[in-house]
C-alpha cells in the first residue's frame, strides 16, 4: 500500500504547495496592503519586512501543507483501510 500512496502523495503535497502559497499571498495583501511579498533581495525593503514576510510565508506554507497531507493521509485510509507509512 505504501507504494500506492507515493503519486497520490505527491500530487496531494503540490496540491498543498500551490495553496499555501494562494493563502500566504492573501494574508500577505491584508497584511501590508501590497500586493507581492518581499524577497531577500529586494532593496526597497529593510531588513524587518523580508524577515516578516519570511516568518509568515514559512508558518503559513508549514501549516497549510501538513493540513493538507494529513487530509490525503486520512482519505487514503478511509478508501483502502490502511494507513500510508512514511
Amino acid at each position: 500500500m505504501k507504494l500506492a500512496y507515493k503519486p497520490l502523495g505527491l500530487a496531494v503535497s503540490v496540491i498543498g504547495g500551490l495553496l499555501a502559497n494562494l493563502v500566504f499571498g492573501k494574508i500577505w495583501q491584508a497584511v501590508s496592503g501590497e500586493d507581492e511579498a518581499p524577497h531577500a533581495t529586494s532593496e526597497d525593503y529593510g531588513w524587518r519586512e523580508v524577515l516578516l514576510a519570511a516568518a509568515i510565508q514559512g508558518a503559513v506554507f508549514g501549516l497549510v501543507k501538513t493540513a493538507i497531507d494529513r487530509a490525503g493521509a486520512t482519505g487514503f485510509q478511509a478508501v483502502t483501510g490502511t494507513w500510508p507509512e512514511d
